[in-house]
């Protein structure tokens, strides 16, 4: 009897230290504090990086945005979080689940669910959280850290939103909390030439060199 005791206990123990915290992942609750939107990349400007809410969101802000919202399962987010406030992003662990995006007039929002934040306790005072969207319309990317080195190559757009601070963590205590306070993003290229156009940009510098000698 006692080792079946000691046994639930040292259960009891580990699954504590396993479970992690949890967040409301719903980006569109105006009476809770959160109201955003993700867009696309802007008109005219595929590498500009935007960020920060419009007029019409909550909080409201002062940015515009010429991108078209994100809609659809072919754009897909998660969240990244760590316990403590002000957690540098390199820091930060992947959540899950992941989320697509919605359609219609509630397009450049996601779909709700709660996420599981890695390395969060269960009840955790605060959390540092991001927001990071990617194009996943090839189907090739499903978790960030795939979007992230395609990104990076140039070959798809994505972008993350301002790191939040969110107090009382979801848990054994607190029901999970929303995401007040997440300011729209907007998803980006990075552009990277390829080996051909530098070979190109040499040809090009070698022959205004032969023609000034000329």
């Amino acid at each position: 009897m006692k080792k079946n005791i000691i046994a639930l206990v040292a259960l009891t123990a580990a699954v504590s230290v396993m479970a992690q915290g949890t967040v409301l992942f719903n980006t569109a609750s105006g009476a809770n504090g959160v109201n955003m939107r993700v867009y696309g990349p802007e008109v005219g400007n595929i590498t500009l990086s935007k960020v920060g809410n419009t007029s019409a969101q909550t909080p409201a802000g002062t940015q515009t945005y010429t991108g078209d919202l994100l809609s659809g399962a072919g754009f897909w987010g998660q969240l990244y979080a760590a316990s403590g406030a002000g957690v540098a992003e390199g820091s930060l662990q992947a959540a899950t689940p992941t989320s697509t995006f919605r359609t219609g007039s509630a397009a450049g929002v996601v779909a709700p669910l709660t996420a599981t934040l890695a390395g969060v306790p269960l009840d955790a005072a605060v959390a540092t959280v991001q927001l990071r969207a990617w194009d996943n319309s090839s189907g090739l990317y499903t978790t960030w850290a795939q979007a992230e080195t395609a990104w990076l190559a140039g070959t798809i757009a994505a972008g993350k939103s301002p790191r939040l601070d969110v107090s009382a963590i979801g848990g054994t205590l607190n029901a999970p909390p929303y995401l007040a306070g997440l300011q729209s993003f907007n998803i980006y290229m990075n552009v990277i030439p390829e080996p051909g156009t530098f070979a190109l940009l040499g040809l090009g510098a070698l022959g205004m060199l032969i023609f000034r000698r000329k």
